[in-house]
């Protein structure tokens, strides 16, 4: 579920909710540079899924903003409509070194990512994640059947 303290994660929150609502019509989201389209869902057999990650190139820098998430994630219902589920924070390694110390968000340090060479930190502002706010899967979220399915990265030994 993972923990945090709500004094310190509240207040961004808040902010990302601001930013981000007018992003709930992937319309808006595309005026500012999200692509339209994506073409994999991502899902885990038995996580959950994450969804459709609409990245926004100009957002990939080493200084994080809760404003400009560099990727919303949607969730492409039965009608065709996308609905806007939550938000991940990515730093690549090639602007922050995979052995330096990890950039944070809201309070929460990013993840490592090896495979994709990224730092990176999910936040599940607009569906509820019965397994925590900043967890990586979602059951709440949904892909087609016919989706990537997320095989987690093994390290040769």
């Amino acid at each position: 579920m993972g923990s945090y303290s709500q004094a310190v994660v509240a207040p961004g929150l808040d902010q990302l909710r601001a930013a981000t609502r007018r992003f709930k019509d992937l319309d808006s989201a595309v005026a500012v540079g999200y692509p339209k389209t994506v073409p994999d869902c991502l899902v885990h057999e038995q996580h959950g899924a994450m969804g459709y990650h609409h990245v926004n190139r100009e957002y990939l820098t080493k200084d994080l903003n809760v404003e400009k998430p560099q990727i919303l994630l949607f969730e492409r219902l039965s009608s065709g409509e996308y609905k806007l589920n939550g938000v991940e924070f990515i730093v690549p390694y090639r602007l922050w070194p995979r052995d330096s110390v990890p950039p944070t968000i809201m309070g929460q340090q990013l993840k490592h990512e090896d495979n994709l060479k990224i730092w990176y930190r999910h936040v599940w502002v607009w569906t509820d994640n019965p397994d925590g706010l900043f967890a990586d899967f979602n059951p709440n979220v949904k892909c087609p059947t016919d989706s990537k399915v997320y095989t987690p990265y093994a390290a040769t030994p």
